[in-house]
């Protein structure tokens, strides 16, 4: 059977395939295996603003009652406030119902440790281990029943946390789309309290409107409404704010890649980047590689996924890494991607340097790249294909030292992705669809 947990908790269709019966029993091996050790344990729940956030909450919350924990609701709050929260209180874990950038009809569930880390994958194997058994676990009566408990100001203690990591924003005009998700409310109030000029965009989530042509995935959105309003910059989010991908006050996007290179050139300079080193994933463009190296900046890389960055930071003791998607850690403030912060800290920067984010996007050139998603039935037969070899193989060749070819499944969605890096944009299109038809082709025989 295929493993329950993808590389970000458990994700679907929302009352299709993750139904309230699967996040009651979710909510019971989680807090059997996470909780078991405390005499009277606590797990936080925070959510995004999906319209089936609280028919999973409730589900959810019901199976971590049963075993006799409490539950600490939080409500809407952004997947890196959650983390935060759940590291500086008195709890035994946290999660969050959020399926990030996908669709309003997806939901997911993942879990945090009592540290605000996401869970090791034998923790996770363990609770898928235990949804078998959650009829048979002895559970609690009288007064040993868990509850429901409100967290007294858990946003407003995110958000100084936040509003501590930047100096004053007085004088910079910043557009911020917030997905119609979860930083709808706390992303411009803590902009505004920081004395910024924000003008505000998709910041109205009626539930079915997250992530919809807008957010980090939609960014050439937010560049349109750089150019009319004339802002210095502009900060897109998504649907769990825990990513952010960036416009420079032309218009240009300014992605993970980009928001790395930048915050780590300006570390490097004060003497705060540990142990000189970055993190990234294979598909980070050849062009961080380029700048960092320049610098004399160690460049780790990972597969993807920002556990496995994580993972790496934690083994290599570097403070900074992420993905080009925007998902950024700064491992010496959270234990998370968080997209909030990672505005906060390139707008540091602008306000550091006095200089227009196109400038400090200067510092990468990025080399032409060209992504495919090609939707799959069977991402197993597709990527354990000979053929599918073959042709990844001949397109190695044909871009040589100078580019570079990633076909990967997606690990939450049922995709195959295509990623081709090069000196020439033509000659990577023609390929990438090359690439493509042979997925298809392996996908739907005839």
């Amino acid at each position: 059977m295929a493993r329950l947990f993808g590389t970000d908790g458990v994700r679907g269709i929302a009352n299709e395939k993750l139904t309230p019966e699967l996040a009651f029993r979710l909510g019971k091996a989680g807090a059997y295996v996470l909780g078991k050790s405390a005499p009277k344990a606590k797990i936080i729940i925070g959510r995004d603003t999906r319209i089936s956030g609280d028919m999973l909450e409730a589900a959810l919350a019901a199976g971590i009652c049963s075993m006799g924990v409490d539950v600490v609701k939080v409500g809407v709050l952004p997947t890196p406030g959650i983390a935060y929260l759940t590291g500086k209180n008195e709890v035994n874990a946290g999660v969050v119902i959020s399926a990030s950038h996908n669709p309003f009809e997806d939901n997911g569930i993942k879990f945090f440790d009592s540290r605000g880390f996401k869970l090791p994958d034998e923790i996770e194997d363990e609770i898928e281990r235990h949804l078998e058994f959650t009829d048979f676990l002895d559970r609690p009566i009288g007064d040993k029943v868990g509850r429901i408990i409100g967290l007294e100001n858990g946003p407003q203690a995110y958000a100084s946390f936040l509003k501590s990591q930047t100096p004053s924003l007085e004088g910079l005009k910043i557009v911020l789309d917030c997905a119609n998700g979860a930083a709808s409310t706390i992303g411009p109030q803590i902009f505004k309290e920081l004395g910024a000029e924000v003008i505000p965009v998709f910041n109205k989530p009626d539930g079915t409107n997250i992530n919809v042509a807008c957010g980090s995935t939609h960014p050439e959105t937010l560049a349109r409404e750089v150019l009319k309003y004339q802002a210095d910059i502009g900060l897109a989010f998504d649907g769990d704010a825990d990513r952010v991908i960036a416009v420079d006050e032309k218009g240009n996007v300014i992605d993970g890649d980009y928001i790395m290179v930048i915050c780590a050139l300006a570390l490097k300079e004060k003497g705060e980047l540990a142990n000189n080193a970055v993190v990234v994933t294979v598909m980070s463009n050849l062009g961080l590689h380029k700048a960092l190296r320049k610098a004399g900046i160690t460049v780790y890389q990972t597969k993807v996924g920002d556990r496995y960055v994580m993972e790496k930071m934690l083994e290599t003791g570097a403070i900074l890494g992420g993905e080009q998607s925007g998902h950024i850690i700064f491992l010496n403030h959270n234990t998370t991607g968080d997209g909030l912060l990672t505005g906060l800290k390139l707008l540091g920067v602008l306000k550091e340097k006095q200089a227009k984010l196109s400038e400090l996007a200067a510092q990468m050139h990025r080399f032409p790249q060209v992504l495919l998603n090609v939707r799959v039935n069977n991402k197993e037969r597709v990527m354990n294909n000979d053929f599918v070899k073959y042709k990844i193989e001949e397109v190695e060749a044909a871009l040589g030292e100078d580019g570079r070819i990633l076909v990967r499944p997606s690990g939450t969605e049922p995709l195959i992705r295509v990623m081709l890096e090069g000196p020439e944009q033509k000659l990577l299109e023609k390929l990438a669809e090359e690439v493509k038809t042979i997925v298809l082709k392996i996908d739907y025989p005839s």
